[in-house]
């Protein structure tokens, strides 16, 4: 098993991309805490995780707020005793709203999920980290992170923060021992489009010019495998950097 002993925190968990990692996680020996906003949902993964014989705990952690990403590492590290692996996957759309018409709220929201949380959790867990001289944290970007028009303005601008940040983290803190990589999926069935709720005709129009080029959607189960690469000491040599998994849509 590639996590054995290992403990790791997935965020936006119960469903998509996070329940798929999660579930991948506990099927290679990690104990996996089920975060999300959804107790219910993230109660369900978790006994899906226990009935497979694997170790889990569902934990409701909005990310936009500071003291949820607080409780949510002193909780982990309550039960399991440390953190070894963070993947920041929570996430939301935008409505592929462009900047002429973008409001301040909509831009502080979207930000508040996609990318301050994400650094939330990364300073929480960095000290842990530290102390033990290891430990991994696996971004969830986007391929709107890497290019210009596959989202709104929000959604674009807070994906290739989360790039930025995911190297600076990577390259700062290597010689600690500690890695930090990022995932830019390409289109993935997952439920992220119910945050899509008004789209903006010509935001959207302008976000799916290219969507003829995409050879074909992914399966959450897909991005899971390049996390555990990443979890794993599988990517011992990678950091730093974002992997694309896209089909090749953005190779074009």
């Amino acid at each position: 098993m590639k996590l054995s002993g290992k403990v790791a925190v997935v965020t936006g968990a119960a469903s998509g991309m996070g329940k798929a990692i999660a579930e991948l996680f506990a099927a290679e020996g990690a104990s996996v805490v089920v975060a999300d906003l959804r107790l219910e949902a993230a109660q369900a993964v978790v006994s899906g995780i226990e009935a497979s014989g694997g170790k889990a705990l569902a934990l409701v952690a909005n990310v936009a707020k500071e003291e949820d990403v607080q409780s949510l590492i002193d909780d982990t590290v309550k039960e399991f005793g440390t953190v070894d692996i963070l993947v920041n996957n929570a996430g939301i759309m935008d409505n592929f709203v462009p900047a002429a018409d973008l409001t301040d709220e909509l831009w502080e929201r979207v930000f508040a999920v996609n990318t301050t949380g994400p650094m939330r959790a990364i300073r929480k867990v960095l000290p842990i980290f530290l102390e033990k001289k290891g430990g991994v944290i696996v971004n969830v970007a986007s391929a709107g992170g890497l290019f210009g028009s596959r989202a709104g303005a929000a959604y674009t601008a807070a994906k290739h923060a989360v790039v930025g940040l995911t190297k600076n983290v990577g390259f700062q803190y290597a010689k600690e021992g500690i890695r930090c990589n990022a995932i830019a999926p390409g289109g993935v069935a997952t439920n992220i489009s119910t945050s899509i709720n008004a789209p903006n005709p010509f935001g959207m129009e302008r976000a799916m010019t290219g969507m003829g080029l995409n050879p074909r959607t992914g399966e959450p189960e897909e991005i899971a495998k390049v996390a555990l690469f990443l979890a794993s000491d599988d990517s011992s040599f990678v950091n730093g950097t974002v992997v694309t998994a896209d089909a090749g849509w953005t190779a074009y």
